[in-house]
């Protein structure tokens, strides 16, 4: 069904069950969010929330919790989409089966939604005037510098040039509404990371000196949503992508200097101040912890419009699981085709949501060079190399990447078969790449510079060199407190005093005192605060692991030593996961919050029969 606007969205999905209406008033401190995170740890459907205290407009939550609802809203053209997208993959090849022909009509209607169209009478969202406190002030965790939007569509240009609705930046960046020292209703914050589409517009404005205005939306058909946050080719713009998942073109209109996404529920229109940055933050991220408050780019506002039924979508990020952890599955599935085309060789990549989506990616690739010889990482390297200089696969920092031809039927979805491939292959003086001097995510703590710090690329290909252990061997017992995660995986927690960024002087100690044959079948060792607690939940080993070390400080390894200028040990690696005094802090819900969620679901059945199932 091709949606026109975000209500339309909602009123199909109430009426086959697959979101709640709530009458009752909700607070948008911390109990929106509260209420929306126990919805998706159940997978439950949408909320739609009639009265948010302190603002005259409805909110809406996790719209694309489930991949199910997600299918449903995008049926159709889902499955265009993708099959578009193979055929720009690899047109040879889809054209060689009959059903690729017969598809041609189809793929045409998809190409012709995929171009903006002119809205010429006055748009929708333009149509009343509000101001920026009147919105639902979202806040979602205790430790947050203010209110939120969560879902924006942030839409830009080259201000250098005449506006191109084809060649516009459309990306999902969130915006600070309060707090800090923004002037209320004035000024909102404006906070993108490394590697964002907008930042290369934001250079052309330095440079130029131009005035460069930007339009913040929320909402719109839902297709819009999702198109913000793909991976698009730079120089091309979302709303290819938008039109074609929506089935139906973008409309867009004009109002002054600005473009509009005509069919929007809000917009806030204004322009970004080119010489000065504000502190923007703290925010409870997608990592699990708090990004802390740094200085960001502000936009001074000049105008806020709402479409008459207009209805504030928002999501809630944190500790993965989440609502944006089934938009990365959605990404996936619509990119997939293109991987092997923007990567040779490479035939799966796996940005790990458990782990935080850029801490961890795992790769599969190609070992075809000199096949005459025994398969050892030589062309898997290069790809490795490949994939962190593609699009936002370059904010990595632990790269993991295997050899296809060693197991035809592995994946990187299995990500426990797949690391036990890895570790029955891992050679410590051969396989460990050490980038240590890099940047990283901007939402990763694990380094003590913000934006900088270090890469392990892990290379895999050939033979099994070892059995894995599926118990922690007998050399530990008495020397600290152990567990497996998986087959040669342990975890160990060491009782010393608190951790500095370097390692403590007990790891230090306990590397040197065990001979690295004692841990015979172990090659990765995860040195934790509650080896306990990490053995018995995988997803929380892959969270900790790979969110609270940083490589260049927190990998170390029996009698170090650079062979030239190549890092290599003795087996195994030791990888430092514990909680460090320059980690920003975990995100922990607020009680006072939950008691009031708690008689919240108590006063609404809906709530009560969903949270009883």
């Amino acid at each position: 069904m091709a949606y026109r606007s975000l209500r339309e969205c909602l009123e199909d999905l109430h009426g086959v069950g697959e979101l709640i209406k709530l009458s009752g008033e909700i607070d948008p401190y911390l109990d929106l969010a509260e209420l929306t995170r126990r919805v998706h740890k159940v997978q439950g459907p949408a909320l739609y929330f009639e009265q948010v205290r302190g603002s005259p407009f409805p909110a809406a939550s996790h719209i694309f919790g489930t991949l199910k609802r997600c299918e449903y809203i995008f049926r159709g053209s889902l499955s265009r989409t993708q099959r578009a997208i193979r055929l720009r993959a690899d047109p040879s090849g889809y054209l060689a089966r009959p059903s690729g022909w017969w598809s041609l009509p189809s793929l045409l209607r998809t190409a012709h939604h995929s171009l903006p169209r002119r809205y010429w009478r006055q748009p929708p969202v333009l149509k009343r005037s509000t101001s920026i406190s009147a919105l639902p002030q979202l806040v979602s965790w205790p430790g947050d510098g203010g209110a939120f939007l969560t879902l924006p569509q942030v839409l830009s240009f080259d201000p250098t040039g005449k506006p191109n609705m084809l060649r516009s930046n459309l990306g999902m960046y969130r915006i600070q509404l309060s707090g800090g020292s923004y002037q209320q209703d004035k000024e909102v914050g404006l906070h993108y990371q490394l590697h964002r589409g907008i930042g290369i517009h934001h250079t052309q404005a330095c440079k130029s000196g131009k005035p460069w205005k930007v339009g913040i939306f929320l909402g719109g058909p839902p297709a819009h949503t999702l198109a913000a946050i793909m991976p698009m080719p730079e120089g091309l713009s979302e709303l290819v992508i938008a039109g074609m998942l929506a089935g139906r073109s973008v409309r867009w209109g004009r109002f002054k200097d600005y473009r509009v996404l005509a069919e929007a529920d809000f917009c806030i229109l204004g322009e970004v101040v080119l010489d000065s940055l504000k502190p923007e933050g703290p925010f409870g991220d997608h990592l699990g912890y708090y990004s802390l408050r740094h200085d960001f780019p502000f936009m001074k506002v000049e105008h806020v419009f709402h479409r008459p039924d207009a209805v504030m979508p928002f999501t809630v990020v944190g500790r993965p699981p989440q609502e944006d952890s089934i938009f990365g599955a959605l990404i996936h599935k619509l990119t997939s085709p293109m991987v092997s085309v923007s990567l040779p060789g490479v035939h799966e990549l796996h940005a790990v949501d458990e782990a935080g989506v850029h801490p961890l990616l795992l790769a599969l690739g190609s070992e075809r060079y000199l096949p005459y010889l025994k398969r050892c990482p030589m062309e898997v390297m290069t790809q490795a190399f490949a994939i962190l200089g593609f699009n936002q696969c370059s904010l990595a920092k632990y790269l993991i990447i295997a050899a296809r031809e060693d197991d035809e039927s592995l994946s990187t979805r299995d990500i426990p078969r797949f690391l036990q491939h890895v570790l029955e292959r891992i050679d410590m003086k051969r396989d460990l790449h050490l980038l240590p001097r890099t940047t990283i995510d901007t939402l990763d703590y694990s380094s003590p510079t913000l934006n900088f710090g270090s890469k392990l690329v892990i290379t895999c290909a050939g033979e099994p060199v070892r059995s894995l252990a599926h118990e922690v061997p007998q050399s530990l017992a008495g020397i600290c407190r152990q567990a497996m995660v998986m087959p040669g995986v342990a975890v160990i927690t060491l009782d010393d005093a608190p951790k500095t960024h370097s390692s403590s002087a007990a790891l230090q100690a306990t590397i040197a005192s065990v001979r690295p044959e004692l841990w015979n079948g172990v090659p990765w060792v995860v040195v934790s605060d509650d080896a306990g607690q990490l053995a018995g939940d995988f997803r929380r080993f892959l969270w900790e692991t790979f969110t609270r070390s940083h490589p260049s400080d927190d990998l170390h390894g029996f009698q170090e030593r650079w062979q030239r200028r190549h890092w290599q040990f003795e087996g195994p690696l030791f990888i430092d996961a514990r909680s460090k005094p320059h980690h920003a802090p975990p995100l922990v819900a607020d009680e006072a919050s939950s008691e009031r969620v708690d008689a919240y679901i108590d006063s609404h059945p809906q709530l009560r029969k969903l949270f009883s199932q």
